[in-house]
């Protein structure tokens, strides 16, 4: 098989535009590429973190709803690397982003902290 990257993250959205603003005016992502398909009534909108990988950020009228917890079975959370949280939870908090207490990972001692995005799908800052 070979497989080199992972080279999309698929989000579902209820709420596209609020969802395109927290991805890209909360986050800093780039949006690539914005479509609208009709016969679905769907929107889709291709984003770029740090030119490297790519979130498709989707939109269905049809949409079904889905428990999303950290410990839910399934898609865990998506955890995006920093620098440094402090600055990032710091941001986050001024940008009104709700984000829980940084922790410790206790087998690698790099800090992390949870937050949601605008859909409840749990997102973590990783310090690298």
């Amino acid at each position: 098989m070979n497989i080199k990257a992972i080279h999309h993250i698929a989000i579902l959205t209820d709420d596209y535009e609020r969802s395109k603003r927290f991805y890209i005016d909360v986050l800093g992502f780039v949006a690539l590429a914005e479509t609208y398909r009709a016969e679905r009534q769907s929107y889709k909108l291709d984003l770029a973190i740090n030119g490297q990988y790519q979130i498709e950020l989707f939109s269905f009228p049809e949409y079904k709803q889905r428990a999303s917890f950290p410990e839910q079975k399934g898609l865990r959370h998506l955890a995006f690397a920093v620098e440094d949280i402090e600055i990032a939870v710091d941001e986050l908090t001024r940008k009104g982003v709700a984000v829980q207490g940084i922790r410790t990972d206790e087998l690698t001692n790099k800090k992390f902290c949870f937050f949601y995005d605008p859909n409840g799908q749990p997102l973590e800052l990783y310090e690298i």
